[in-house]
């Protein structure tokens, strides 16, 4: 499968009645992203996407914050990964819901 978009950002943990951890895409890439988000957001501005870290495939959705979109990242990725808070995390995706 080829990528569209690819990002790395640090991983951080929001704080609210269950912690979540994100990564922010990066500003030059939340600015194509919001070109064609039109045509891929299902409500408030919220995108499926699909893609990979680290050889592992993922589905979920960006939400967008302040002119940036935020990439969740699950614990059924963060934790085999070991993935760490200010870890550095490359992501590949691509707009919509994977394709079987």
């Amino acid at each position: 499968m080829r990528y569209e978009f690819k990002t790395s950002g640090e991983l951080f943990e929001w704080r609210g009645p269950a912690p979540y951890y994100f990564v922010k895409v990066d500003p030059k890439t939340s600015a194509l992203i919001k070109q064609r988000a039109r045509q891929h957001s299902y409500g408030w501005g919220v995108l499926h996407v699909n893609g990979e870290i680290s050889g592992i495939k993922i589905e979920t959705a960006l939400i967008p914050q302040n002119e940036l979109y935020y990439f969740p990242i699950k614990n059924a990725i963060r934790i085999p990964l070991d993935l760490q808070l200010d870890d550095t995390v490359k992501i590949k995706f691509n707009l919509g819901k994977m394709v079987d």
